[in-house]
């Protein structure tokens, strides 16, 4: 927090959230992988959105985008002390979800920031996580913030995270084994962490009009990027 005050851009704390991140998974001894990275340009800012099904999700975000990301969050989170001091001076947004005139001007707040400062978001549309592993229909707020901005939106899925710590969950499983069939019949296998990440959704070519189709169409490719998990396991 006192670099930030000497680096406003929040580009040394980005890194802080980074390793601090991969130091999370790294002693939890939870092994993960980035499948898709390919599909985007190391020097882009984007809007990630991404299923949310675990706490674990934070660090495999953070840990596994290589980029300066910030978080759209829940407006209580910025009265917790050092977290929310934090997560300002890295320039993380905050949304007051309760009041809905307060929650767009904290968006208008926000263009403001990117226009000055870019980088990269990441936003969880389902607003809260999912306990049996469906993806919840998704809030438009954030994905019409990035079609206004005109900027790219990358569906990810965040894969296995809600079975190694599910949401009342306190205990991490390492190894989560679930029963498979097989070539060769019944086999127990390990699950790791994956994040899946899909093509970038050129926003500027969508008209405002169709938010609502693009919002679906936004959820649509992150179930299909959980579905291709499923199917490698």
């Amino acid at each position: 927090m006192l670099v930030s005050l000497f680096e406003w851009r929040g580009k040394f704390l980005s890194w802080v959230a980074q390793t601090w991140s991969k130091l999370i998974l790294a002693v939890s001894g939870l092994k993960y992988r980035v499948i898709g990275l390919g599909n985007l340009d190391p020097t882009g800012h984007y809007v990630f959105a991404a299923n949310h099904e675990s706490a674990l999700d934070i660090p495999l975000a953070f840990g596994g985008l290589p980029f300066h990301v910030v978080s759209i969050a829940k407006i209580e989170l910025k009265r917790i002390p050092i977290f929310g001091w934090a997560m300002m001076a890295g320039g993380h947004f905050f949304v007051d979800r309760t009041r809905h005139k307060k929650a767009f001007n904290s968006l208008d707040k926000a263009k403001e920031s990117m226009a000055k400062n870019p980088r990269s978001i990441i936003i969880f549309p389902e607003g809260t996580r999912s306990i049996n592993g469906e993806v919840k229909p998704f809030k438009k707020g954030g994905l019409i913030m990035a079609l206004q901005m005109g900027i790219p939106v990358v569906p990810i899925a965040l894969c296995g995270t809600r079975n190694a710590l599910g949401k009342n969950g306190l205990a991490l499983h390492r190894q989560s084994l679930e029963l498979a069939l097989g070539k060769n019949g019944l086999a127990l296998h390990r699950q790791s962490l994956e994040l899946r990440i899909g093509k970038p959704i050129n926003t500027q070519k969508i008209n405002y009009e169709d938010r609502h189709q693009f919002v679906k169409n936004v959820r649509k490719e992150v179930i299909a990027l959980k579905e291709m998990w499923h199917d490698s396991a």
